[in-house]
């Protein structure tokens, strides 16, 4: 295992991080309670050290059970929890990004972890109705109750980060360390702005999805069934292309379609940290085993290729010859950046 610096804080995290939403079968799925802490103690064993979980996950079991976990040596455990989505259908002030809902939600979150603190606290998803400024100045507050020790963000556009961000600059607030999107070879629309923000701002990316909710692991081609359902979105006819091209790889250099998939994240021009979904210990055996991949500029190549995307407007217009001729004077390749 390698560690990687979050951000600008200088908190040193594991390669992947551990995502415990599967903690808890209270969704009718995951796994048991003997079963998540054979998962925890083969990745700490592993030398992992990044944990995710959220208020919401599992109704609270996944907070519980990582709670009594890392207990026995909370300060080797870097945790990251979230708040935004409901704790209590029907009451509004129970979700969303606002101060109240901030701070119950962080303090229920503590009480389930038996905890002080938390090494992050993760804004789950935007709400589009808490001004930013609310935002910082109270997560700025808990930072300094020493209940948060730094922060990060969800599911939220490009221009809400850099606006906050700038915003904390200009007022002297903890800024947002890390980004968390969903990102994988089915699902490159970060690559559109939110990684180059990250890349731009010193941000951290941590990544959700990575194996397209099992698509990318081959299991669907071969007829096994999953979460998902057969109707599922994720089962387009782009997607199963890419799913049988990355097989194909796979047998080619005789490792296992999750592994490539997982490595191709870790190996972007700006590595990306994979939030790593599993329930049980096998899977988890499974994608560290992406650890011990180096592809090839090659395969690199080839997975880019078979699952591009339009990056849309303004970016295709300035990535095309017209406009580097005209930017650049006709010389764009002789100019080394």
């Amino acid at each position: 295992m390698n560690y990687r610096v979050l951000g600008k804080c200088g908190l040193r995290v594991s390669e992947v991080c551990l995502g415990t939403m599967t903690f808890g079968t209270d969704w009718g799925w995951g796994a048991e309670k003997a079963a998540s802490k054979q998962i925890f103690d083969a990745f700490i064993n592993a030398g992992g050290n990044f944990f995710d979980t959220a208020n919401r996950y599992t109704n609270g079991t996944s907070e519980q059970w990582l709670g009594e976990f890392i207990k026995a040596d909370r300060h080797r455990h870097v945790v990251g929890t979230k708040y935004s989505l409901k704790d209590r259908p029907g009451d509004l002030n129970f979700s969303g990004n606002h101060r109240k809902n901030m701070v119950r939600s962080l303090e229920d979150s503590l009480k389930r972890m038996d905890t002080d603190f938390v090494d992050i606290l993760w804004l789950h998803s935007w709400d589009f109705t808490t001004a930013p400024e609310e935002v910082l100045r109270a997560m700025d507050d808990l930072v300094r109750s020493g209940k948060v020790l730094h922060l990060g963000i969800s599911n939220a556009p490009a221009w809400v980060i850099s606006q906050a961000n700038t915003l904390a600059d200009w007022k002297g607030l903890n800024k947002f360390v890390a980004i968390q999107v969903e990102y994988s070879l089915i699902a490159r629309a970060a690559e559109r702005d939110l990684i180059p923000m990250a890349e731009e701002l010193g941000i951290s990316v941590t990544a959700w999805g990575g194996l397209g909710n099992g698509v990318l692991t081959g299991k669907y081609l071969e007829g096994q069934t999953g979460r998902l359902r057969e109707n599922s979105p994720r089962f387009s006819e782009r997607n199963i292309h890419i799913a049988r091209e990355l097989k194909a790889i796979s047998e080619e250099l005789n490792v296992a379609p999750s592994q490539i998939a997982l490595a191709w994240m870790m190996q972007r021009r700006s590595p990306v940290i994979p939030v790593l979904g599993i329930k049980n210990e096998a899977q988890l055996a499974d994608n560290l085993g992406s650890l011990r991949i180096a592809l090839s500029e090659e395969t690199v190549k080839r997975l880019d290729d078979i699952s591009a995307i339009e990056l849309g407007y303004p970016h295709d217009l300035l990535g095309s010859t017209g406009s580097q001729t005209d930017l650049y004077g006709g010389l764009y390749g002789h100019l080394h950046f």
